[in-house]
């Protein structure tokens, strides 16, 4: 008896103190204030990693493809041009690095502000430039001209640019889920915004980790330009955006290799990163950061990465 007059106290005390406002009602907290509330908390946990402002972050060890640090990793991200790693990656798997790709309309189908390497339609480059123009200067033109090549390619038939287009972009979800990219989905292959053109922090990890594995991809991304010499015709220059590359630059990063930069209004400033350090290989992912924020994040995840 004592016992349960001792709990109907309890609950009529509980009453009154909400009743009167001395007990905090839990509120429902917008997405904004529940990121800054985690990043405290990040902070907290890795002071080395303070003060990041990617909303996705991430670093792996590329040989053996451990995640040694992830910050929101799985949350569904929009990634603007990095997407253009796993078009590459597609392109050099698909094509033939020799083969020389004719540049259709597909070229001209440019938006406002979008990035281009200047390509022009009836224009003539080997496949390994056709992935320079994609990788280094972020060219949509290039990454829609592989989409149609590839496409024509696998099919044996001549395609209309956005009939090709599509094809490919079937080709980009096959490819990210045979990689064990799950939670992503592509429907172009530039990166331009699309609502349900969308990936993860770890899912581009994943893919950066292939497209490393191919001898094509990391010569073309080491290169600060890489020039196009073609008789008869007008001799191109893509120069790379990675600005870790660029040795008198404020954000040089001695060992970098790689690899894609990123960036539209919804998606932020983007970047993945690589690098390698005594015999050590890192793959970094900062995703919707700010335009100088995202290369303090790419150092900061890397230096973490090398333990430095």
């Amino acid at each position: 008896m004592f016992k349960r007059k001792w709990f109907m106290f309890m609950i009529l005390i509980v009453v009154l103190l909400l009743v009167s406002g001395k007990i905090p009602v839990i509120r429902q907290y917008s997405s904004d204030v529940i990121d800054k509330m985690e990043t405290k908390w990040r902070d907290w946990k890795t002071p080395e990693l303070a003060g990041l402002e990617g909303k996705a972050v991430l670093i792996m060890d590329r040989d053996s493809g451990k995640i040694l640090y992830g910050d929101h990793m799985n949350r569904k991200m929009y990634p603007a041009s990095t997407t253009k790693i796993l078009t590459a990656l597609i392109l050099l798997e698909s094509g033939d690095v020799g083969d020389i790709v004719t540049v259709g309309s597909e070229a001209e189908r440019r938006t406002p502000d979008e990035s281009s390497a200047g390509l022009y339609e009836g224009e003539k480059l080997s496949v390994k430039d056709l992935a320079a123009a994609m990788l280094l200067p972020s060219g949509n033109d290039a990454a829609r001209t592989a989409a149609v090549y590839i496409a024509e390619r696998k099919t044996g038939q001549q395609m209309e640019p956005m009939k090709a287009i599509r094809y490919f972009a079937e080709l980009m979800n096959n490819r990210a889920k045979q990689l064990g990219a799950t939670h992503s989905h592509f429907v172009n292959p530039h990166g331009l915004h699309d609502p349900d053109h969308y990936s993860t922090a770890k899912d581009l990890a994943i893919i950066a980790r292939e497209a490393m594995n191919h001898p094509e991809i990391r010569t073309i991304l080491k290169e600060t330009v890489h020039q196009v010499k073609r008789p008869g015709q007008r001799n191109a220059t893509f120069e790379n955006r990675n600005k870790l590359l660029q040795k008198h630059g404020p954000w040089y990063y001695q060992g970098a290799t790689g690899i894609k930069t990123g960036y539209t209004d919804e998606a932020g400033y983007c970047f993945v990163g690589a690098a390698s350090r005594k015999g050590e290989n890192m793959i970094s992912v900062v995703l919707h950061s700010t335009e100088d924020g995202v290369w303090n994040d790419t150092i900061k995840l890397l230096n973490y990465g090398f333990g430095s």
